[in-house]
């Protein structure tokens, strides 16, 4: 009877535990809270950032950020890159988790049950001097022990599965590789269009300065009876013009400067200040295009994943062809077994066992012939994207030609430009030019340097770019600042 109480009770305290507990909220069943995963509310500055980019977003203090510094802090703040980061680490898990087949798997078991049951014995139970019944029970079934499991041969299965899983974290890491080559040209992009609007309000504001001068000299000649009072009020609208060019400029600073953040993985409201600096001038003549598309396919971290999903996709058409061989494994149990709460009887067992499936509704070649195909789809993928690469290689190249060409007739426009506006400045001065001749240069200067600040970005930005489509990653002693 005591044991019947305590056995109630028991159950009783268990019922109340599984209810409260099926009853509260897990924090997996709760929708997570933006507030979280926001970025510092506060614009903080890059104090430290150069060398200790995991620090960035904390610092206290302004300081001038080099390309380097810029790449480093994306390297360890952005998003992507730590989910690329993430994703690594699981597919190492998983590696772990596919060598847990080779060791043995042992699970600690207590049972209870109540039970009446038919037993199928010639003349009943208990000899001619017992009972003579059929029933067993009801009667109580309490049980607790160690059950053990060794797969000792499973037709390759294991090892199949667990170069898969290698297969899958090496494509990981390069898959990580390219998410960093990817980051890096953003931020270099970022970066060199940073400049280029620093460079084009630097040339708003000089062109401001030089539509002041023309309405001092236009008013100085009116004063003295040369010029009329239309040749004012024209230099008068060119002055309000560059004006409004400036604040134009001003604003694409700041854009430039919250897409740099953006591409860094910070706020774009932080404050920063980027060191006024380009890489050097490379010649396109000087590239090698056959080496550059043979350094590809041995770099872009692209085709080294490929290629190891296709050792996946293998691994795992060897892992479905061992389903139709036999599996061998070792079993063994030890407890112990009563009708009362604490049994006494031991309950022990030990043994081989073979499997063999021989029909599962054509389940396994189904899943065999999947497998073959995606793995022939892998395959073909790998040989598209070797034409992609090439033809980004060559995409590549081409701009960067276009763009150097572009840069070097755009530097002799503005030499051009700068002394037609010297020469017109002077003519109008002693009288030999009127102001719309005047304001004709000062509107082609303008327009050569602007056209010469997007030519020297566009450049920057297709040998970037170009650079990354050979595999290569960002290198600052090959990007040295000089011309």
């Amino acid at each position: 009877m005591n044991v019947k109480r305590n056995t109630s009770v028991i159950f009783i305290v268990s019922a109340v535990f599984a209810l409260a507990a099926g009853c509260t909220e897990r924090h997996y069943e709760r929708s997570p809270s933006i507030n979280q995963y926001m970025p510092p509310s506060v614009p903080v500055s890059l104090e430290g950032a150069a060398e200790k980019p995991e620090q960035a977003n904390t610092a206290a203090a302004d300081k001038d950020l080099t390309l380097d510094a810029c790449i480093r802090i994306a390297q360890a703040q952005n998003p992507l890159l730590q989910a690329s980061r993430e994703g690594l680490a699981a597919a190492n898990y998983a590696v772990q988790g596919a060598k847990s087949g080779y060791y043995p798997h042992v699970n600690l078991a207590a049972d209870y049950r109540r039970f009446q049951s038919h037993a199928f014995l010639p003349g009943g139970l208990g000899g001619a001097a017992g009972p003579q019944t059929s029933v067993i029970g009801p009667t109580n079934d309490y049980s607790g022990g160690l059950s053990a499991q060794w797969l000792l041969f499973d037709s390759g299965r294991r090892r199949a599965q667990l170069a898969s899983a290698k297969a899958n974290a090496n494509a990981s890491k390069y898959e990580l590789e390219t998410v960093e080559q990817d980051i890096t040209l953003m931020v270099q992009q970022a970066y060199y269009s940073l400049l280029s609007a620093y460079e084009a309000l630097k040339i708003a504001r000089e062109n401001q300065t030089r539509a002041q001068d023309h309405l001092s000299l236009a008013q100085q000649r009116k004063d003295v009876g040369v010029a009329v009072e239309a040749d004012v009020l024209r230099m008068r609208v060119e002055v309000a013009e560059r004006r409004l060019s400036v604040v134009r400029a001003e604003n694409l600073v700041r854009i430039g400067k919250g897409n740099l953040n953006t591409a860094m993985g910070l706020p774009p409201e932080l404050e920063l200040e980027i060191v006024d600096a380009l890489p050097r001038i490379i010649p396109p003549e000087t590239v090698d295009l056959n080496e550059s598309f043979k350094s590809a396919m041995m770099q872009r971290s692209e085709l080294k994943a490929a290629l190891h999903r296709i050792t996946g996709s293998q691994s795992d058409v060897a892992a479905a062809k061992s389903d139709f061989g036999p599996v061998l494994r070792a079993i063994g149990s030890y407890g112990l077994r009563d009708s009362e709460f604490w049994p006494h009887d031991k309950d022990w067992s030990a043994g081989i066992g073979v499997e063999l499936p021989l029909f599962t509704g054509f389940e396994r070649s189904s899943q065999l012939n999947r497998l073959r195909r995606e793995l022939a789809r892998e395959e073909a993928l790998i040989r598209r994207l070797i034409i992609t690469i090439r033809q980004e290689i060559w995409t590549s190249y081409s701009h960067f030609t276009e763009a150097f060409e572009e840069m070097k007739a755009s530097q002799t426009l503005v030499k051009d430009a700068r002394e037609s506006m010297r020469l017109a400045r002077e003519r109008y001065q002693v009288g030999k030019s009127t102001a719309t001749d005047l304001l004709d240069s000062q509107t082609a200067l303008s327009r050569a340097e602007s056209v010469l600040v997007e030519a020297q970005w566009n450049y920057h930005i297709a040998k970037a770019a170009f650079e990354r489509s050979k595999g290569f990653a960002y290198n600052s002693d090959s990007a040295a600042a000089g011309d």
